[in-house]
């Protein structure tokens, strides 16, 4: 490795010496005088201190024909119009991209160093460079020449006694925000010019102008902060601003708004989708494009030159457009074409919703046919069971039973078929509570059911088949359980004015595992009291009534159906 080669090494990897040995070899070009050719090559060797320091381009990259070609004719340039006004140029350019950087940095001290370059090359400027080019240098005042030729160079000394950070001493370490550097470029310009004009047209001296413009630029400055974000209650124009930088005018927020109108009045996903993305057509820069979502594809418009792909999940987008896609436009197309894929799921997961509901309509449909085919059958065989064990002495007794429960069992089977037919209503009639009773009696004579004495009101009726599908589960659930419990009764009592039902039963009580869903979601259990009380639960509230289990100890198993006032939601 040669001299040169490690110099330059050194200097890359120290930051911080290298950005004040371009403020000293700037000092040493403006003192030298713009006429003069110590002063050239003074800047020369800072345009090359330049290169290095500079955070665009890495300086350990090597440069080819092309970049050497490049800076030639720029040196080449700089020097046939080497003047003041080139140096004014060049300190403005380095005063926006010290001001640029300051933005990124936390670390105090490092933040005052360039805060102090920042400063040398403004009073560079404003007490050595401006002053140069006025017309007529009566203007200018008292001469500041001898102070800023001796007592800048103390800025710099300072500028060494700061503790920089590692993070800003390494090569990258400092980033610029090019939007402040143009800004700072832009008003020290209008500094510079704003000077001059007040000079020329009103006659002022130099700092007079200088002021007059500093104090113009300040009341500016105040304007636009206070009409950028103004008083709770009125927008400022950093909303149309940020709403600007987001959709790139009218057409992203035209699009927007029909992809939202669409996606309220289409259900089909791929018919919303196609439209959708045959709507990017009407944007100035789209010319066609094709998609491809899971094993579904299309296209819209027509090919082109360019085309960009906008991968994602399950939607695959690929736009053909007039012109190479900016940076900035890939960024608003990628959000366009997340914002119709979120859509595209939204409607995939509610048709998945209408599948999984209709099958679950299905399912409890199915579970409450079957237990209202269990009960149906089991009232059949208890009738078969009487007419077995009856003698021949009991003919007119068992002809009055079946007439009176035949027509209640083909009552009840033309309603299972009902509700076949129509899952979503319950068909049925009511009875007066009396005559339901009796018929429970008749029914359950044989069972070792007891039923309470009650005196029940003439005008009192109940809902049919809600009751008896109730009634014939929990009452099948307890007969049930007593197969496995010897001795097992069950109790059967009912309101006067038919508003409660209770079923209790003297075995053993519900488990822990099963308690927590009872009533609630199908649970598993071996004797079936899940499924079937989950089912009756859903009906009882259907009805306006509800289902609880309000006794759950040894002896004594309760259930209970009460009807619900109205307006008071159901027990959780």
């Amino acid at each position: 490795m040669t001299v040169l080669e490690r110099m330059g090494t050194a200097l890359c990897q120290r930051q911080r010496w290298l950005l004040i040995a371009l403020l000293a070899v700037v000092h040493l070009a403006l003192v030298a005088g713009a006429t003069t050719t110590i002063s050239l090559l003074c800047w020369v060797v800072n345009v090359g201190l330049f290169i290095l320091w500079q955070p665009f381009i890495y300086a350990e990259r090597k440069v080819d024909l092309t970049g050497l070609a490049v800076i030639a004719l720029m040196l080449a340039c700089g020097a046939a119009w080497y003047s003041w006004w080139l140096l004014i140029v060049w300190v403005v350019m380095l005063a926006a991209l010290v001001g640029g950087r300051v933005m990124f940095i936390d670390h105090r001290p490092t933040r005052i160093f360039y805060l102090v370059a920042f400063a040398y090359l403004l009073a560079a400027l404003l007490f050595w460079l401006v002053p140069k080019v006025v017309p007529h240098a009566a203007l200018t005042g008292p001469s500041l020449d001898r102070e800023f030729a001796w007592g800048m160079p103390l800025f710099l000394l300072a500028m060494t006694l700061l503790p920089l950070s590692r993070e800003s001493d390494r090569p990258g370490g400092g980033m610029v925000d090019l939007f402040y550097s143009l800004f700072i470029f832009l008003l020290i310009a209008v500094l510079v010019l704003g000077s001059l004009a007040f000079m020329l047209l009103r006659q002022s001296g130099y700092f007079e102008a200088v002021l007059n413009t500093l104090i113009s630029i300040a009341l500016l400055l105040l304007l636009i902060g206070w009409t950028w974000n103004t008083r709770p209650g009125f927008t400022g124009i950093d909303v149309f601003f940020s709403r600007y930088l987001l959709t790139i005018g009218l057409p992203f927020e035209k699009w927007l708004h029909r992809l939202t109108t669409l996606a309220s009045s289409e259900s089909e996903p791929e018919r919303f989708l196609s439209q959708a993305l045959a709507e990017m057509l009407d944007l100035p820069w789209v010319d066609g494009g094709t998609w491809i979502a899971g094993a579904r594809s299309g296209a819209f418009g027509k090919p082109s030159r360019f085309s960009h792909e906008f991968p994602g999940q399950p939607l695959l987008l690929t736009l053909h457009t007039r012109h190479k896609l900016s940076p900035a436009l890939i960024w608003h197309f990628h959000l366009l074409a997340q914002l119709a894929n979120e859509h595209y799921l939204a409607k995939l997961r509610t048709r998945e919703l209408q599948q999984v509901s209709y099958l679950r309509a299905i399912h409890e449909t199915g579970a409450r046919l079957t237990h209202d085919v269990k009960n149906l059958l089991q009232s059949l065989n208890n009738l078969c069971f009487l007419a077995q064990t009856m003698s021949g002495n009991d003919d007119d007794r068992l002809d009055l039973l079946l007439q009176r429960q035949l027509p209640q069992i083909t009552q009840r089977l033309q309603q299972t078929l009902s509700k076949l037919q129509k899952p979503q209503t319950e068909a049925g009639g009511v009875l007066p509570a009396e005559m339901w009773w009796t018929i429970q009696q008749q029914r359950y004579a044989t069972a070792p059911v007891t039923f309470a004495a009650a005196e029940f009101q003439a005008d009192v009726l109940l809902p049919t088949a809600l009751f008896d599908s109730i009634t014939d589960n929990l009452l099948q659930n307890a007969l049930l359980k007593g197969r496995a419990e010897s001795g097992l009764r069950v109790h059967l009592t009912l309101a006067a004015d038919a508003s409660r039902l209770c079923v209790c039963d003297t075995g053993s009580p519900i488990g822990e595992e099963v308690l927590g869903d009872l009533l609630r979601a199908p649970v598993a259990s071996e004797n079936g009291l899940g499924v079937g009380l989950y089912h009756a639960a859903q009906q009882a509230e259907s009805g306006g009534y509800e289902l609880r289990l309000t006794s759950n100890v040894a002896g004594k198993v309760c259930f209970e159906l009460c009807r619900r006032e109205p307006g008071t939601p159901p027990a959780v």
